[in-house]
């Protein structure tokens, strides 16, 4: 679970025209983000794109795998991008669009979600005096 800098750097370059691209190291891979939407990973210098319903069969009509933090446990949430999408910037720069345009709708997704109601507090009781 390793990320070249070599990589790293060549990613960010093909992303160029992304609003506000950055990458912050975590769990051993990489996170990348736009502003602060996060909306790929890398892991061991494979790129992966954030996705949902409306982007997801782009990837699975390519046979692309799904991001696996753990052996047998895919996370489908997270999709490799195809190398002929990566090699080629404004493509690539397209499918950040749909991955950001996920995680904004993840993100608002979960401040319009309705908070749960907390039980009421049980009242004591007044010790007894002795």
């Amino acid at each position: 679970m390793s990320v070249s800098d070599n990589y790293r750097t060549y990613i960010v370059d093909q992303l160029a025209a992304v609003p506000s691209v950055s990458t912050r190291r975590m769990f051993g891979g990489i996170g990348v983000y736009s502003g602060e939407l996060f909306f790929a990973l890398i892991d061991d210098d494979v790129l992966f794109f954030k996705v949902d319903d409306s982007n997801r069969e782009d990837y699975v009509s390519r046979k692309m795998k799904a991001f696996m933090p753990f052996p047998g446990q895919p996370s489908l949430g997270y999709f490799q991008v195809p190398e002929d999408v990566i090699e080629e910037a404004e493509e690539l720069t397209r499918w950040a669009r749909r991955a950001i345009e996920v995680a904004a709708n993840k993100k608002v997704a979960k401040t319009q979600a309705p908070k749960k109601k907390q039980a009421p507090a049980k009242k004591r009781k007044p010790a007894r005096k002795r």
